[in-house]
């Protein structure tokens, strides 16, 4: 098992407290020990990169397409800019970003270049040219190919073959649902000269289950919880 604490990614924020993507959320999730925040992030219709989850927002009887409006006119309905999160907490912190749609992806980019924070980002996408488009623009973002083996041609056994195309882009971090992961499939990933990121690790043997296969990062909901958990288990009590 491994000693060392891997980073603590709030999902969506502090979600299972707050509204999702909100700038309390993230807020929260730091104040409770989270080491990473985790968003989704789209582009609207005036070029600004938002942090929120689904292209359409649902307000009462009202379906919003983000894509479609500016950031001014989402900012009523509580979409902040992930300029907003820079502004207001500052960079000391690791961020995974759903990259949701390929034309957010470099603005995304150099917003967090000109905020002094593109070593702390995680672009997290399955599409390796996209992957590759963004390493080619900075050598300094970490980049996070998001799957799972069933999404994969051959399977688990493919997972190999996709782990080699991973490091030649090189992309940073394999990210999994925790139940997708095995010793050898960390192994594997690990030899590649990636890290391993479980998400959806929203229970305590969800949590014990990632540490003791000595990956490197896990996305929840509680980030309290989730760090009470990672910390119990890298260091059991004693008998």
């Amino acid at each position: 098992m491994s000693t060392a604490e891997p980073i603590l990614f709030a999902h969506r924020g502090a979600s299972g407290y707050r509204p999702e993507n909100t700038l309390a959320a993230f807020a929260l999730a730091l104040e409770q020990g989270a080491t990473g925040i985790e968003s989704d992030t789209w582009l609207s219709a005036d070029g600004v990169p938002m942090l929120v989850h689904d292209q359409t927002i649902r307000p009462p009887g009202r379906r919003i397409f983000v894509t479609r409006r500016t950031a001014d006119e989402l900012a009523p309905f509580g979409v902040p800019r992930l300029a907003d999160l820079y502004s207001t907490l500052g960079t000391d912190f690791e961020l995974s970003l759903d990259v949701e749609h390929a034309q957010v992806a470099i603005p995304m980019l150099d917003l967090a270049i000109e905020a002094g924070a593109i070593g702390r980002l995680w672009a997290c996408h399955d599409d390796l040219d996209l992957l590759g488009e963004l390493r080619r623009r900075s050598r300094d973002v970490r980049l996070v190919c998001s799957t799972r083996p069933r999404r994969v041609p051959g399977g688990v056994a493919g997972v190999a073959a996709l782990l080699e195309r991973l490091a030649a882009v090189p992309v940073d971090a394999l990210n999994m649902h925790w139940l997708d992961w095995t010793p050898r499939l960390v192994a594997a990933t690990h030899e590649a000269g990636l890290r391993a990121f479980g998400w959806d690790a929203q229970t305590p043997a969800a949590v014990e289950r990632l540490v003791g296969l000595g990956i490197d990062a896990l996305y929840a909901d509680h980030p309290d919880l989730l760090l009470a958990r990672v910390r119990s288990a890298v260091s059991p009590a004693p008998p």
